[in-house]
């Protein structure tokens, strides 16, 4: 079993981008299992989502304390939370940043990505969810990118459905390239 943890604060689609990962490795044939872990949160609170995958049937039902892969879609989140706690050794963590980060744990492979720039440029609004589910994509190999746009397409109307796609393909492109 690989597992995912999301960090956000609220309002970020945190919960939304873990159900949209879930939906397309299901759409792959692989099992999966999103849950977000609900408090007191409102926005701009931080949020916690989880995904898990495997290729038989998932019964754990507890949150994620030592995952695979993490996506930061705030960065300001890693001085005020412990997003690197559990992570494995060799685990993925992909960050929405342009900056350094400090305090990187040994044995973690870090992605920084600029997923705001590109969601401002494409979206219009400083939404990236979508974004860090084409660089988690790329990244990991855990999701299929045409999976990936079949949930989008799923989820929202067409010409938004049309958007996102294009912050996915973008981030998935750039991670995928090697250019970030």
């Amino acid at each position: 079993m690989r597992e995912l943890r999301i960090h956000g604060r609220g309002g970020q689609g945190s919960v939304t981008a873990a159900e949209l990962i879930a939906t397309a490795a299901f759409n792959s044939n692989i099992y999966s299992q999103a849950f977000p872990a609900f408090g007191v949160e409102r926005r701009g609170a931080p949020v916690t989502a989880f995904v898990r995958f495997d290729d038989k049937k998932i019964r754990l039902r507890s949150q994620i304390y030592e995952p695979d892969y993490i996506i930061v879609q705030d960065s300001t989140l890693i001085r005020d939370v412990d997003v690197f706690g559990g992570l494995k050794e060799g685990g993925i963590a992909i960050i929405n940043t342009e900056k350094d980060i400090p305090d990187i744990p040994e044995g973690i492979k870090v992605i920084k990505i600029d997923a705001t720039k590109i969601a401002l440029e494409v979206l219009g609004l400083p939404i990236e969810n979508t974004t860090l589910m084409g660089a988690f994509a790329a990244a990991t190999g855990e999701i299929e990118l045409d999976a990936l746009k079949e949930a989008l397409k799923e989820r929202f109307p067409s010409a938004l459905a049309e958007k996102n796609i294009k912050a996915a393909e973008t981030a998935y492109n750039k991670v995928k390239g090697g250019d970030i």
